[in-house]
């Protein structure tokens, strides 16, 4: 009688674990939603400006820039994007484990030589524990995404990067490729990766007269492009987690009702024992 009451408490407690479950996924669901239209909203600029770019460069004698200079690096900073809260499957762990891979790269200099920026409760916690520094954590970005701020450190890299202060700036973040598929992603952010000019056979309009010159124009451009590229990374991160979340919350709600499926049996079993018990007492009191 014990063992039929603690399944019926069972079934009680996964059915309102699975509502809490489906809940959660229908909510994912709908900032998933929301994240995906501002991924959308931004591709055209960022096509517009990548296209402006290698066009511009392609119009010009080879060009060259502070920003692509390649150095030793002997001050490194680290960018790396997690979620502020959990239950997303292997989101934050997975980007845990590359941070701590990247910081691995770079153990042979002083832990002062390395800047550590995060965004996410989940990788600065990570950080903290490295026995690393946090620079700087971004509370709050993970969750609501801001062009302004994310724009604003971009430039205070671009800064740090002229100045030498900085060698190399690498990124570890979910690129979003669709609701069922984020790569992980490991990148350099400085020095900068001129886009290709394209190779044969690629029409790029190369009669330009420029006004500002090629240099003037491409020195605006190209912290734009930057400022982008990282507001990007953010916007990748942002989806991938809440498709991430929606992808763990249905595994768990199926894994709920297939757990009730198997308590039900169980259930109806035992049921059906306590009453063929009864019926085997009353006979025998028969007799």
């Amino acid at each position: 009688m014990a063992a039929f009451k603690e399944i019926k408490e069972r079934i009680q407690s996964v059915k309102t674990t699975q509502k809490i479950t489906s809940a959660m996924k229908m909510v994912s669901a709908a900032k998933l939603n929301k994240a995906q239209k501002n991924i959308s909203g931004m591709l055209p600029y960022s096509g517009a400006l990548h296209h402006i770019l290698r066009n511009v460069l392609a119009a010009g004698d080879n060009f060259s820039t502070p920003l692509a200079e390649e150095r030793t690096p002997e001050h490194v900073a680290i960018i790396a994007f997690s979620s502020d809260s959990s239950l997303a499957g292997s989101f934050n762990s997975n980007i845990i484990k590359e941070f701590r891979k990247t910081l691995a790269d770079y153990k042979h200099l002083p832990k002062e030589n390395i800047l550590i920026y995060t965004v996410g409760k989940k990788i600065f916690e990570a950080a903290r524990k490295s026995g690393y520094t946090v620079t700087r954590n971004f509370e709050g970005l993970a969750a609501k995404p801001d062009y302004d701020t994310i724009a604003a450190f971009a430039g205070e890299l671009i800064t740090l990067f002229h100045r030498k202060a900085i060698d190399r700036v690498e990124t570890v973040y979910h690129h979003f490729k669709s609701a069922g598929a984020q790569i992980l992603l490991r990148e350099n952010f400085l020095p900068l990766t001129l886009p290709a000019t394209g190779g044969a056979g690629t029409k790029v309009a190369t009669n330009y007269l420029l006004e500002p010159l090629q240099e003037a124009m491409l020195a605006e451009l190209l912290p734009k492009s930057l400022k982008l590229k990282l507001y990007t990374m953010l916007l990748d991160s942002h989806a991938s987690e809440h498709a991430a979340r929606v992808m763990a919350m249905q595994a768990a709600t199926d894994n709920a009702e297939e757990l009730l499926g198997d308590l039900t049996i169980a259930y109806n079993k035992s049921r059906q024992q306590a009453i063929t018990n009864e019926l085997l007492d009353m006979i025998g009191g028969m007799n």
